[in-house]
């Protein structure tokens, strides 16, 4: 049996119960011409499914993810009499399926496909997808989509795996995983999680921006305690988290071609609304953009004040800056002059060009 087959039992998969894969597996295999049968009444026979009948009985068991080491470790484990193991996956990994071929045992992929190899019955099909428990029409929709998007836009070569990004965001793994899922659909990240083109960043882009506000005055760079302290500028050496220089500025210092005006002011991230706020009450604001000597946004992720950059004196008197990728992603904002600075600008070695 070969070829691509249609199925209508298009459930849900995410972390399935038994009843509920068994019922998956036995659904498909109906779908697909196969007559195959459950024990009457639920009763406690040994295997969980028949074949075509009495051919074949499969024991079916599920992982949610199954990888050549996992196969091997579920065909170590014993089935019952007479019955062939029959593994359910929401992703069944190349070397596993080559493993279950080669042991006369069997295999669902979530994502599509289904193959058995017994003795007595072999058979090896594409069928539709299974669909997500939880499926995102955008991949960027929300605060996780974005604060995803942009880990991986900071080092779009390493591919942090689900657990990694869920600990440094300080996300649940599932809204990550969904998160994933949803670019790896869209084709804005590869299979291995890694960044293969720009697409990533012009769909950021195309979110990113945030309304300033303009402030009458800037906090000197050698602020007093009592100025630093509530408006978290985060000035000193060991900050973790504080206000970030970005846009023309940040992007001057680190070497960008763009040029400044004399007096220019300059952008900041800060990180919360509450230090927005107090910005305001203690600096004041300018009722016209041209009189503001600063702007100030709340940060639309939070690495954006905690991953700051820190360069040497004399750039820009010492103001730690947001990263690269957050400047770069000000300066798009710019259909004109903030695009053409881009086209040109390399940050250098230390950082990854993503646009």
């Amino acid at each position: 049996m070969s070829g691509i087959y249609r199925t209508t039992n298009m459930g849900h998969y995410g972390h399935m119960k038994g009843s509920e894969v068994e019922a998956t597996v036995l659904g498909v295999l109906r779908d697909l011409g196969v007559r195959v049968s459950a024990p009457a009444g639920g009763a406690d026979l040994g295997y969980d499914l028949c074949l075509d009948p009495g051919r074949v009985c499969l024991e079916v068991k599920y992982r949610s993810l199954i990888d050549g080491g996992t196969a091997r470790a579920m065909l170590a484990q014993p089935v019952a009499q007479d019955a062939v193991l029959f593994a359910v996956g929401d992703r069944v990994t190349k070397d596993a399926r080559e493993v279950f071929k080669e042991h006369g045992a069997g295999y669902y992929d979530l994502r599509g496909h289904i193959a058995l190899w017994s003795d007595t019955l072999v058979f090896n099909v594409d069928v539709e997808p299974m669909k997500t428990r939880q499926q995102r029409s955008d991949a960027l929709a929300g605060k996780v989509g974005l604060e995803v998007a942009t880990a991986l836009l900071m080092r779009p070569t390493e591919a942090p795996g689900v657990r990694q990004l869920a600990r440094e965001l300080g996300r649940a793994p599932s809204s990550i995983s969904e998160v994933l899922g949803a670019l790896k659909k869209e084709g804005l990240v590869g299979d291995d999680l890694r960044v293969p083109d720009a697409q990533l960043f012009w769909r950021v882009a195309e979110i990113w921006d945030v309304p300033r506000i303009h402030l009458a005055a800037t906090p000197p760079i050698e602020s007093s305690s009592a100025m630093r302290l509530p408006l978290r500028l985060g000035l000193e050496a060991d900050a973790g988290v504080g206000w970030a220089l970005t846009d023309s500025s940040a992007a001057a210092a680190y070497g960008a071609p763009v040029a400044l005006r004399r007096g220019q002011g300059r952008d900041f991230f800060v990180p919360d609304g509450l230090t927005l706020h107090r910005a305001v009450t203690l600096l004041g604001t300018a009722s016209r953009s041209i009189d503001a000597t600063a702007s100030v946004r709340v940060a639309p992720v939070p690495a954006v004040c905690s991953q700051r950059v820190r360069l040497d004196p004399p750039e820009d008197e010492r103001w730690p800056l947001a990263h690269p990728l957050f400047v770069a992603l000000d300066l798009a904002q710019d259909s004109g002059r903030g695009r053409e600075v881009l086209q040109a600008w390399n940050p250098g070695v230390d950082w990854d060009r993503v646009w």
